[in-house]
């Protein structure tokens, strides 16, 4: 559970840097973008493999229904994560597309996970999303004018979902967790 925690803990820091700290982040330039982008592989490694390692009590599984929402949910955070890249129409009413995602993603996997190295990993991971919100509407205030992107836009984001979801269920199927039940 240690390597779990300190690869979560890395992972908030890199992407806590340029709010916590935004003067110190500055001093780096592009070099920052580099250092960010290296602790988060480290922190992914880290997580990954102190999750897989990790025990801890089990409160509940996985169940039929569960599975199904699971997928439905993760269907709609990998789209808002691609309408961020595109702009498409969600965008227009949620602000932050990307770490809600990632709010999304996180309660899709504790609805099938309900074991302690995921309250702490998904668990913490949303938490870290919705107070990576917090902070970014502080620092930016409201946001701008809606811009209505075209349908081509839509098109890309609903078909990177597709690809992605089909991705990442078959690398967690290859991983032994089979997404479908």
């Amino acid at each position: 559970m240690i390597v779990l925690i300190f690869g979560l803990n890395l992972w908030v820091g890199a992407h806590a840097w340029k709010r916590v700290a935004p003067d110190h982040r500055a001093t780096f330039g592009d070099k920052g973008n580099t250092i960010v982008a290296i602790a988060s592989a480290v922190a992914i490694v880290l997580m990954v493999l102190g999750y897989r390692a990790a025990d801890g009590m089990v409160f509940w599984g996985r169940n039929g229904a569960g599975t199904g929402i699971n997928n439905l949910l993760m269907i709609f955070a990998f789209y808002l994560f691609a309408a961020s890249g595109k702009s498409t129409r969600i965008t227009r009413w949620i602000r932050h597309p990307q770490l809600t995602s990632v709010v999304v993603w996180s309660v899709a996997h504790l609805l099938v996970n309900g074991d302690t190295p995921s309250f702490v990993l998904f668990g913490g991971l949303g938490i870290w999303a919705l107070a990576k919100m917090v902070l970014i509407n502080r620092a930016t205030g409201p946001r701008g004018a809606y811009h209505a992107p075209p349908i081509k836009s839509e098109v890309i984001a609903v078909v990177a979902t597709l690809v992605v979801f089909s991705i990442a269920a078959a690398i967690h199927i290859w991983l032994g967790y089979n997404p479908f039940g």
